[in-house]
Parts: C-alpha cells; sequence; structure tokens
C-alpha cells in the first residue's frame, strides 16, 4: 500500500475485511449497548431462556414495561435483538415476542460472558 493511501485510511479500518458487513462504529455501538446493566441482562436473558414476550421479560427480569421497551428499542437498533411476530395461538391476533440475533448471541458470549467465565475459571483454578 503506498504512503498517501495509508495516510488517507480511516482509524480502525484495518481491523477489520475489505469488505466487512459491518462498519467498526456499528460493532463499537453493539458493545456499548450492552455496556448499560439492563440491556445485558436482557440480551442474557434472551440467549438463555429463548424467544420470549415483553410480559414474560418483564416478569423474569422485574422491571417497569416502560423501561423495558426503551431498552429492548435499543438492543434492535444496534442488531442485537429482533422483533417477531407470529399467530397467537387460539386467537385472531399476533403474539409479538423478542428472540437474540446471532450478532448479539456472539457479542454475549465471546465478549463480558466469556470474561465472566475466565474469572469463575481463575477462582478455581487459584482459590
Amino acid at each position: 500500500m503506498a504512503e498517501s493511501e495509508r495516510s488517507t485510511r480511516r482509524f480502525g479500518d484495518e481491523l477489520l475485511p475489505e469488505h466487512s458487513i459491518l462498519s467498526l462504529e456499528e460493532y463499537l455501538e453493539m458493545q456499548r449497548s450492552i455496556g448499560n446493566e439492563t440491556r445485558f441482562r436482557v440480551l442474557n436473558a434472551l440467549v438463555e431462556d429463548g424467544s420470549r414476550s415483553a410480559s414474560e421479560l418483564r416478569d423474569r427480569l422485574e422491571v417497569q414495561s416502560n423501561v423495558l421497551h426503551y431498552h429492548l428499542d435499543e438492543l434492535i437498533d444496534v442488531g442485537l435483538v429482533e422483533n417477531r411476530k407470529r399467530k397467537a395461538p387460539d386467537t385472531d391476533g399476533l403474539y409479538s415476542y423478542y428472540r437474540a440475533t446471532s450478532l448479539g448471541e456472539g457479542i454475549l458470549e465471546h465478549g463480558v460472558r466469556e470474561l465472566m467465565r475466565r474469572e469463575w475459571d481463575s477462582l478455581e483454578t487459584y482459590g
């Protein structure tokens, strides 16, 4: 790569493949998103328990509905959670539920939860 090309590259470009699906900023937005405890707990619950309705998540996490929806919207905006709808059993209406995306599962599994596992492993080894 010529010196002029190297000097015009933005910081972080070399961290991703040339034709990366997401930008560095998008990856960082995902990471920032789960830096919030409520959003981390929501994503963690969806990964552990699978798809859940908002009321099921509200009850499991013991958060107010408006707070939960605010955080769900944030997780959806960065691509870590998706909202799906399907026909509700025994009615003509739709059932709305949330689930972690593969990006959500990946960032959780290979990020914070990995660090937590390592801490437990250290305690078992050296504690």
